[in-house]
């Protein structure tokens, strides 16, 4: 349970940072909306609920159409989505007084089975449900933004094998990042997102060579533990290396590994009283 936890809180860390990035093209890709204004909207829309939507934007197309764009990304199928996405919608009208669009993104590799649709004798709502796995990966790997192209790996390789999917999409990221410290988080962002469709070893398999070229720690034996296990001990004694081997500040090297950087103090505070 507590890996999964972290798993999951990694998984929504790398959503935070790319979404500003990654949104124009999954609207225009995914959703079908080409936005020509889009207005940031506060997402508290009410104090007393236990979570906050993903994404909220006031948007209006290239039709002239405005409207209330809401995104959910999800990892796994809940039950209780058709009537979150409900309460959402409800609220979200009263607020605004306009039309609201809502999506629930789909990250997972197999087919979502949540419930779209609530009918009753006085009720009839319905979201729309997508999968990120339906579109074809190179619709991410052309992209110009290495945020965007991280996502390539949850999408669909079609008749490219994994290996070379992989390779591609590596490379890519290398051509479109312009530091080391950049292209580290970014490697590490595709290190976490692998797991979601079982492609670690792939990953370490068939571009390590490649990451290893890039990555200023790529020798690191914790490091190459962390990767191939994904195991806490590995990451430790990675993070334990970046603070005695790099000039890396503490919010740098918990951008890198993926963790907060509370638990890299941790860390610090534990070698140095060794």
């Amino acid at each position: 349970m507590k890996e999964t936890i972290r798993q999951a809180n990694q998984y929504d860390k790398i959503l935070r940072e790319n979404i500003e990035a990654v949104i124009p093209s999954l609207m225009k890709n995914l959703l079908d909306i080409v936005a020509v204004v889009s207005e940031e909207l506060p997402d508290d829309i009410q104090h007393t609920k236990e979570r906050k939507p993903d994404l909220l934007k006031k948007i209006t197309d290239d039709k002239g159409n405005i409207f209330v764009l809401q995104i959910e990304f999800q990892l796994s199928d809940e039950l209780e989505m058709v009537y979150r996405m409900a309460e959402y919608k409800i609220m979200l009208m009263r607020l605004y007084k306009i039309p609201v669009k809502q999506f629930v993104v789909f990250l997972g590799k197999a087919k979502p089975k949540m419930a779209t649709q609530l009918v009753t004798e006085d009720l009839n709502f319905k979201y729309n449900l997508l999968s990120i796995s339906a579109i074809n990966y190179k619709t991410f790997l052309n992209s110009t933004k290495p945020e965007e192209i991280v996502l390539s790996i949850l999408a669909n390789f079609g008749n490219e094998t994994d290996s070379k999917a992989l390779e591609q999409i590596v490379k890519r990221i290398e051509a479109t990042t312009k530091s080391n410290l950049v292209l580290e988080k970014y490697f590490n962002q595709l290190r976490v997102l692998a797991q979601l469709r079982k492609l670690e070893d792939k990953l370490k398999d068939t571009i390590m060579d490649s990451i290893a070229k890039f990555v200023s720690i790529k020798r690191d034996v914790g490091y190459m533990i962390g990767l191939e296990q994904g195991i806490e001990q590995g990451i430790e004694k990675t993070i334990a290396n970046l603070l005695t081997k790099t000039k890396h500040s503490f919010e740098e090297i918990a951008d890198i590994m993926g963790v907060s950087t509370t638990h890299v103090k941790i860390i610090n505070k534990k070698n140095s009283c060794r």
